[in-house]
């Protein structure tokens, strides 16, 4: 005797080697035997066991399970019961067994309420669940499209309103996304490169930057960077106008321009230099819009050819230090001594300052530099003031401790302009960052202590165990020889100066500060600022880096001079670009090298790189 029986949610025929009423041990076709329970059988039968199988599917692949449904009735049935009704006539097991086939495999048509029984699904759910195997069938057909398109270097047309969510936020639960991924699946090609090869970008010169800037934006700013709102911010009034005028020293594209400076000469010799920083605290409260803005974007995002800043341009244009106007300021005044230089005292003010020049970095440098400064002449436009500045900066620096090293280092202008880019490099140190750069740590240095002393809470940079981090705790800046440093220079650039600014006006108008001491809120700022702030530098890295590969291509640059820093990776030495080699040169740090360039894939903003042959190497 063999038995047709259900299992593993299909159908299975066996011989029976021996019944026990409630179990059967039973033998396949292909001779394995097993042990199935009663309640599995549905027939029992006498044919030849291989030959039963095949005639039954044979058999039920012939009915219609539309015209089953319609005759069916809506009471539940058994499979045998409907045989006979189908058949007209007692079935026998191959026909039983076709009919039980075929209702099992149309669960749409027939749902299932026990051992060999069914009953007919409504009309309406039947109606939606056959729409949805024809909506689903268009769908794989679509997606079929889709698929071929892109692998012919085709794109759908459909795709091209989509493309940010394809590349940057993908709907896995859309039919785009899912052709996306199954012709990159096929093609073993990255998406980028694969939506690239099919016409998403019509500037292809510049694709991949605009794909890296793309996944910039969508993650750090996904509504957009222009901003909507109402500027909502105006002029402070009747503050008291400083008895000085101010000039500024920034890079010929800065639109923020934070800080100023003056110089006082007193009668007994001594002087007194202002540093005059923008108020943009002043213009705006703390609940508006621009502020909720700041603390969102928490900084301005620098990369080469562009930037994006905190605030938007309306805002800055009223709180920006600009030439010809009088503005807003906070403003730290310092008063050294006659001839020795040395620190008297300081103070600090909120008041209206005249700015009479904007002096610009690349004009500034043909005249004040390295040879002019140790001269102590220079020959152009406010020549002394910078002399004596410099000469002031150069003790301040003395006064922390400053290690000389770091002007051995260079730092590097990326300037792009209609696709081609140009880098130019620049010693660390010059006269120009001494000034600029001194004066802004003494500032913040001092406003920090200031702070701390008389108990308000503040955001501080510190610096212990070359960790660096922001806080709210005052610790000291190891690597700028300070004990305190507080950023409050840069409040049109950096949300944390805009919030030390608020609570220092504060402390000068003896009101109480926004942010108490341990606030929550402040410590909220600073987690996000510091996650926020490395994010935005490491594009910054990453789009310089992309920048130096576009400038050895640009400049049909094969080889180019560099040192072995450790290992495979080797710092170039005319570009501010760190590269790996595609092998261990197994030579010591330090040790110049020349690389040689190979391909280069701007959408990972990678390459293969090369330690060119050495004198004395042999050929191979």
């Amino acid at each position: 005797m063999n038995v047709f029986y259900e299992e593993d949610g299909g159908f299975k025929v066996a011989h029976v080697m021996s019944d026990i009423v409630t179990s059967l041990q039973v033998e396949s076709v292909s001779g394995k035997r097993s042990k199935i329970k009663s309640n599995q059988v549905l027939l029992k039968f006498e044919s030849v066991l291989g030959e039963f199988m095949p005639a039954a599917e044979k058999l039920a692949a012939d009915i219609d399970a539309d015209f089953l449904w319609e005759v069916c009735g809506t009471s539940e049935f058994g499979c045998e019961q409907l045989a006979l009704d189908y058949f007209g006539h007692a079935p026998s097991p191959i026909e039983a067994a076709a009919a039980a086939i075929k209702l099992h495999a149309a669960p749409m048509y027939f749902y299932k309420r026990g051992k060999g029984r069914y009953q007919a699904a409504p009309a309406d759910n039947l109606k939606a669940a056959l729409a949805s195997i024809e909506r689903k069938k268009r769908e794989a057909e679509q997606m079929a499209a889709w698929v071929t398109q892109l692998k012919s270097g085709e794109m759908p047309e459909e795709m091209r309103p989509h493309l940010s969510m394809l590349l940057y936020k993908p709907d896995r639960n859309t039919l785009l996304v899912k052709a996306a991924e199954a012709a990159v699946a096929e093609t073993q090609m990255p998406l980028p490169k694969l939506l690239f090869n099919a016409g998403a970008w019509t500037d292809k010169a510049n694709a991949p930057h605009d794909y890296h800037l793309g996944k910039f934006l969508a993650d750090y700013f996904p509504r957009g960077v222009d901003y909507q709102g109402a500027i909502d911010a105006s002029a402070p009034d009747h503050l008291p106008l400083a008895n000085v005028t101010a000039f500024s020293i920034d890079d010929a594209t800065t639109t923020e321009i934070d800080d100023a400076f003056s110089i006082c000469h007193e009668p007994d010799g001594g002087v007194e230099i202002g540093i005059h920083i923008a108020a943009p605290a002043l213009f705006f409260e703390r609940d508006s819009a621009l502020e909720k803005l700041a603390a969102n974007r928490l900084s301005t995002v620098y990369f080469p050819g562009q930037k994006i800043t905190m605030l938007p341009t309306a805002a800055v244009e009223l709180a920006t230090l600009a030439e010809g106007r009088t503005c807003p300021a906070i403003s730290f005044y310092a008063r050294f001594a006659s001839d020795s230089f040395d620190l008297v005292s300081t103070r600090s003010a909120i008041e209206q300052v005249v700015i009479q020049r904007n002096l610009r970095i690349d004009a500034l440098e043909k005249y004040f530099h390295d040879e002019s400064a140790a001269a102590g002449v220079v020959d152009g436009e406010y020549g002394e003031e910078l002399i004596l500045l410099h000469k002031l900066a150069k003790k301040l620096g003395l006064r922390r401790g400053k290690n000389e090293a770091e002007q051995d280092k260079l730092d590097f202008n990326f300037e792009v302009s209609a696709g081609r880019v140009s880098i130019t490099p620049r010693k660390r140190g010059s006269p120009i960052d001494t000034v600029v750069s001194e004066f802004m740590i003494f500032a913040n240095s001092e406003w920090g202590k200031l702070l701390a002393d008389n108990n308000v809470a503040a955001i501080y940079r510190a610096q212990q165990n070359q960790k660096t981090r922001m806080t709210t705790e005052v610790l000291p800046h190891e690597g700028l020889g300070v004990a305190q440093y507080a950023w409050s220079s840069s409040p049109l650039r950096r949300y944390v100066d805009l919030v030390n600014q608020r609570q220092l006006i504060a402390l000068l108008r003896s009101e109480p500060p926004p942010f108490a001491k341990r606030a929550p809120e402040l410590n909220e700022i600073v987690r996000k600022f510091d996650v926020t702030y490395d994010a935005y530098a490491e594009f910054q890295r990453e789009l310089e880096r992309y920048w130096c590969f576009r400038f050895l291509e640009q400049e049909g640059i094969r080889e180019f001079d560099g040192t072995l820093i450790r290992d495979e990776l080797v710092r170039a030495r005319w570009l501010p670009l760190v590269v790996k080699l595609d092998k261990n040169p197994a030579l010591p740090g330090k040790t110049p090298v020349k690389v040689v360039v190979g391909d280069i894939d701007y959408w990972a903003i990678t390459g293969q790189f090369s330690l060119a042959p050495q004198a004395g190497d042999e050929a191979v």
